[in-house]
């Protein structure tokens, strides 16, 4: 059961990052953007909270105090690294960065819940990472250093592999969430929490665009909904398995992401694009399946 959560995962975080898009290119804010993916997500994730409180209320302590706390501090630089990273560049170049982060969990992985990965493990995170590498190369007459070189001059990449290392702590601090309540329990309240804190900052920094959001409601709610489905899928996946696993099977959205953005948004060089994912797909697998 823990593979299907983590391939819806990147279903509905694929679908999360289309839509985001197309919002932006709406309303080019990223803090609206980061905010409604929140926030709007609460009417799905609320029913959801008072259900678990009222079938098993949480054991409140300093250390699941102390989780939520780091979580929301990166929850909301990363979320807005985020949204900003695929509003410099295309989906399909910007959102292939993020699989940079299971490399970066073989360090967090072991330090904070204590999960260590198997020979098979790191061959398909290498893999992952290796696909992610290809994704870039566009040119192989100027040397396959070159698309590494580029990575770090364009923005949006930059910003995505920020995002990636911010969400190597980020899914480990989620399974010790998990652990220490349960998978509904630390989606809901994780959304609820950061959307609290993402409000007033939305309001101060997007005070001149406020006027966009009832314009544009439809796209931010879905935006919301998905965010919310993509939470929910993890929580119940990490609960279920390493972190490491789950979180490589959760960058299959990448193709997803490739495919969605060639056919809805007419994202070029979707054949190039496509074999690096398709790299980091054989990843998955040796991970899933060894």
């Amino acid at each position: 059961m823990w593979f299907v959560f983590a391939l819806f995962t990147a279903i509905f975080a694929s679908l999360r990052d289309l839509v985001s898009k197309q919002a932006l290119q709406r309303i080019g804010d990223e803090y609206i953007i980061t905010w409604s993916s929140r926030f709007l997500a609460l009417p799905f994730f609320l029913p959801l909270l008072f259900y678990q409180f009222s079938q098993q209320p949480p054991t409140w302590d300093a250390s699941l105090a102390g989780t939520i706390f780091i979580v929301l501090v990166l929850q909301v630089i990363s979320n807005i690294f985020y949204f900003r990273a695929i509003k410099l560049s295309d989906l399909s170049i910007t959102v292939p960065m993020i699989s940079f982060t299971p490399l970066f969990l073989l360090a967090t992985s072991p330090l904070i819940v204590g999960e260590f990965p198997g020979k098979w493990d790191i061959l398909g995170m290498l893999l992952i990472v290796g696909g992610s590498y290809i994704l870039k190369i566009r040119n192989q007459e100027q040397g396959y250093l070159a698309p590494l070189k580029a990575l770090f001059r364009e923005n949006g990449p930059r910003f995505m592999l920020a995002v990636a290392i911010f969400w190597s702590f980020l899914s480990t601090l989620n399974k010790l969430g998990v652990e220490q309540s349960s998978p509904i329990l630390w989606a809901a309240l994780n959304s609820t929490v950061l959307a609290t804190a993402m409000t007033p900052i939305m309001l101060y920094k997007s005070q001149h665009n406020l006027k966009l959001i009832p314009k544009n409601i439809g796209y931010l709610f879905a935006v919301g909904l998905f965010q919310g489905l993509t939470v929910l899928c993890f929580m119940q996946a990490v609960k279920l398995t390493l972190v490491a696993e789950v979180v490589s099977v959760k960058r299959t959205s990448i193709l997803f992401s490739a495919l969605f953005g060639h056919l809805f948004l007419q994202e070029p060089g979707i054949q190039e694009r496509l074999t690096g994912a398709t790299i980091m797909l054989v990843g998955v697998v040796i991970i899933t399946l060894l």
